[in-house]
């Protein structure tokens, strides 16, 4: 086979992979595009340890509904500059909007005074990246 027809060959077997690729590229460029996660933050120092256990009970059961999962919960902090607080919370939302929507909702605005009342607090919910 000389060198006119290898090439001829070549090129129809790559004509014919890019063809078979054609619909996945397609159904790539119209797939949703992802939505960034988001993290409520929390770091606090409790002031009260027996009086946060009431929200310490309940605030798993408020986040959930909206999507939310622990991602940190406590845990040994390394400083690695400036002075942590005591103890940080990471809840993880498929959404800012689910996060905005659960930190609202009426369930976790009830238990919300009992952390205010038992914690010296700064919270915070940021976007994460898409996924």
């Amino acid at each position: 086979m000389n060198l006119q027809h290898r090439f001829a060959r070549a090129a129809l077997a790559a004509a014919a992979v890019c063809a078979s690729l054609a619909p996945w590229a397609g159904a790539q460029a119209q797939a949703p595009k992802a939505q960034p996660t988001a993290y409520y933050i929390a770091e606090f120092e409790l002031t009260d340890p027996e009086g946060i256990r009431p929200y310490s009970a309940a605030v798993e059961s408020t986040f959930a509904p909206f999507g939310g999962t622990y991602a940190v919960r406590g845990g040994k902090v390394d400083s690695l500059e400036g002075e942590p607080m005591r103890r940080v919370i990471m809840i993880a939302f498929p959404s800012l909007a689910q996060a905005q929507a659960w930190y609202a909702s009426p369930r976790y605005q009830e238990i919300m005074p009992i952390r205010h009342r038992s914690a010296k607090s700064r919270t915070f919910i940021m976007e994460g990246l898409a996924h």
